[in-house]
């Protein structure tokens, strides 16, 4: 659970990046930071949905412990 966390984390982070990226290269003239910034939208709400689903499936307690 922990390393797939951590993967869609760092997903995350590196569409956010290439984000900044687009933004300063394309000065507004191309969507690839539109894009981008609805790719970091979508793993952001899939990596919630991901975490409510473990919580229900009981591979994660909300104590913190793993049992």
């Amino acid at each position: 659970m922990r390393i797939v966390v951590a993967i869609a984390f760092l997903l995350i982070i590196a569409s956010l990046g290439s984000a900044l990226v687009f933004m300063m290269r394309d000065r507004g003239n191309s969507k690839r930071m539109v894009y981008s910034l609805t790719v970091r939208i979508g793993l952001s709400v899939a990596l919630f949905l991901f975490i409510l689903f473990a919580n229900w499936m009981g591979w994660i307690h909300s104590t913190g412990r793993l049992y």
